[in-house]
């Protein structure tokens, strides 16, 4: 119910209440409702085995306009020369599985089970979605993240192949703009991210790209249980011309 949404959302502090480092409460659960109104907010949970659940909005935000992408030279002559096969929504659970495993860099991960079942029923649910990167029939890489109206947030990526997880991102921007999305959030800034034009902006900013990214077309049923619906088209990417297409 609407209601019901509008009060899981009124349960979260004011923004302005956050730490420094973007930390903005502890408590509540990965209810797919509760996880919703907090993405419309402009808040996301992340948080470690044993810890409650911890919300974030960090400011500044990254974000990745999608007219400013852009693949690094040595990273689209690597990935015209590898035949990646990429689809959309094919293994989800894979993917944020592969996305949960350590990396070398650290031996610990906020994508606990707690965090795998919720995202899994959100994808269940048709809010969660996967690219996947395949290298014949091994995954190679992939990302996984959250649709919203004309908002996509991105929540992690990985590869086991390289270059598998930057051809994740270029065939997801290519989907986002086939969509007419118009914001790509990256939560927090990575080096990874920036290489290929992301770009840091203060949370007032972000917040009104999300509210606009959030409005409902004229005429839509108000009523409707949340302000957004599950992503109702399969799409298939062509490797040939780099870009999706609405699978008929």
């Amino acid at each position: 119910m609407l209601s019901a949404y509008r009060a899981l959302a009124a349960q979260f502090p004011p923004l302005g209440m956050a730490r420094k480092d973007g930390l903005l409460c502890a408590g509540g659960d990965l209810a797919p409702a509760r996880v919703l109104a907090a993405y419309s907010l402009g808040i996301f949970p992340w948080y470690e085995q044993g810890l409650p659940v911890l919300w974030w909005s960090p400011d500044p935000r990254c974000i990745m306009p999608l007219e400013s992408f852009h693949l690094p030279e040595r990273s689209r002559r690597a990935l015209r020369q590898k035949a990646f096969t990429i689809t959309l929504d094919a293994a989800f659970g894979r993917v944020i599985r592969a996305c949960a495993a350590p990396r070398k860099k650290s031996a610990g991960t906020w994508i606990i089970p707690e965090m795998i079942r919720a995202y899994s029923r959100l994808f269940d649910l048709g809010y969660a979605h996967s690219v996947e990167v395949w290298d014949g029939e091994n995954l190679a890489g992939g990302l996984y993240g959250i649709a919203l109206g004309k908002a996509f947030f991105g929540e992690s990526m990985f590869h086991a192949v390289p270059e598998a997880s930057r051809a994740a991102l270029a065939a997801l921007v290519s989907l986002l703009r086939l969509r007419g999305a118009t914001l790509l959030d990256c939560q927090q800034e990575t080096p990874h991210i920036m290489q290929m034009g992301g770009c840091t902006v203060p949370r007032p900013h972000f917040l009104s790209l999300l509210q606009e990214a959030l409005e409902r077309p004229a005429g839509e049923d108000k009523t409707q249980a949340f302000p957004w619906h599950p992503w109702e088209k399969a799409y298939v990417y062509s490797a040939e011309s780099g870009s999706w297409a609405a699978k008929s």
